[in-house]
């Protein structure tokens, strides 16, 4: 039986991994700058996670959300403490498109309203209604169109202002840095406006941080970098370092019935055990500074590369601009420098989103890598314009 074609596949076949490195069928290694699309934050095969993980597999992997789940309110001990959102209400999931579901049915729960207001560029997922809020036409289904959704540009508030206003918003949605799109980040005053527009006009305000959150921005969401109090924060990717799970944060204001949200795997208790892990990683290794830390420099390495348009993102979320297509300069990457590298909606957009555990020798190597690829590159488009 042939699998559904997906995605386009380069030609490696990663076998296992170690830290910020992964391996290939072949014995290769690869260093990684992508971590899976931001999922691998305390990077591949951690010891303590991987104990974890296997302890609790031979006690037990599953049962069902029908009985008392202490993991579960351990997770939510945890999550809130090292959050700062000790308040929130905790709901677990398996993705991050099953939080966004689950947050906009939320919201109109709230609000018995049915229309949305997105960003340009913004990325949700692919489920019906995180489809419906993403700015992508290519992956809606005329089934996805389930309700009313506007998209408006990013860090501009009149005309947000000006739908808010009508009073028939039932949420906005915004990234914490908008990832797929191209590593957008939202202006602090513009979240710091948005948040009391939406609480002017009854709206709900949901911070999606599925590929922002648990420290990879150098805060524990992105969103943080604001004086604000979202009404309701989505969550996946780094959460489980590749284990499946998502969760939903609640503002204490919300009050749930019995049958308003359900999971048959969510919070399972092997999702709890890989949660767990990486929750204690990130504080025992401080992985948040070093988000922080090492993402500056990095950062600041990478704008002193002539070639390189713009640099963007905060923390290890970094979106570089070029004046030209990435797509050969990541298959360059790869093939040549063995260096794993994300894409963008913005196909002149390289992301690099590697483990938070990250050290500045492996920056080093990334950026000789780099610059080696670049340097390469362009003097073969030089000497060709010379023949």
């Amino acid at each position: 039986m042939p699998l559904f074609d997906v995605y386009p596949l380069f030609d490696v076949t990663p076998v296992r991994g170690q830290g910020v490195y992964v391996y290939d069928d072949q014995g290769q290694r690869y260093l990684d700058f992508y971590g899976g699309h931001a999922v691998i934050s305390i990077g591949h095969a951690h010891p303590q996670y991987v104990q974890r993980l296997s302890e609790q597999v031979q006690r037990l992997g599953f049962y069902s959300n029908s009985v008392h789940h202490p993991l579960q309110r351990e997770v939510a001990q945890k999550l809130g403490k090292l959050s700062g959102c000790e308040d929130y209400q905790l709901f677990l999931c398996n993705s991050g498109a099953e939080a966004v579901e689950n947050a906009l049915k939320m919201a109109s729960f709230e609000t018995g309203k049915r229309k949305v207001i997105a960003f340009r560029h913004g990325f949700h997922g692919r489920t019906s209604a995180a489809v419906n809020v993403t700015d992508k036409p290519s992956i809606q289904a005329p089934i996805n169109q389930t309700f009313p959704t506007e998209f408006h540009p990013l860090n501009e508030w009149s005309g947000v202002a000006e739908s808010l206003s009508k009073g028939d918003v039932c949420a906005v949605i915004i990234e914490g840095i908008q990832g797929i799109g191209g590593v957008h980040v939202p202006d602090p005053s513009f979240l710091v406006e948005l948040a009391r527009l939406c609480k002017q006009h009854g709206a709900v305000l949901i911070l999606d941080e599925i590929q922002s959150g648990f420290g990879r921005s150098g805060r524990f969401f992105a969103y943080q970098y604001a004086p604000i109090e979202p009404d309701i924060i989505t969550m996946a990717k780094g959460m489980g370092n590749g284990f499946p799970v998502g969760g939903v944060l609640l503002h204490p204001r919300f009050r749930a019935k019995h049958g308003m949200l359900g999971s048959t795997f969510g919070g399972n208790h092997l999702a709890c055990a890989a949660v767990l892990a990486v929750l204690d990683i990130l504080a025992a290794e401080d992985l948040l500074n070093n988000a922080r830390t090492q993402g500056d420099y990095l950062q600041s390495s990478l704008r002193n590369i002539h070639q390189v348009k713009a640099v963007r993102g905060r923390g290890l979320m970094i979106g570089l601009e070029m004046d030209h297509p990435v797509a050969e300069l990541r298959k360059w990457l790869l093939y040549q420098e063995h260096t794993f590298t994300g894409s963008a909606a913005d196909p002149n957009v390289l992301r690099l989103l590697p483990p938070l555990t990250i050290t500045p020798p492996d920056i080093d190597a990334f950026l000789q890598s780099f610059t080696h690829a670049m340097d390469t590159m362009y003097l073969d488009e030089a000497q060709k314009l010379t023949v």
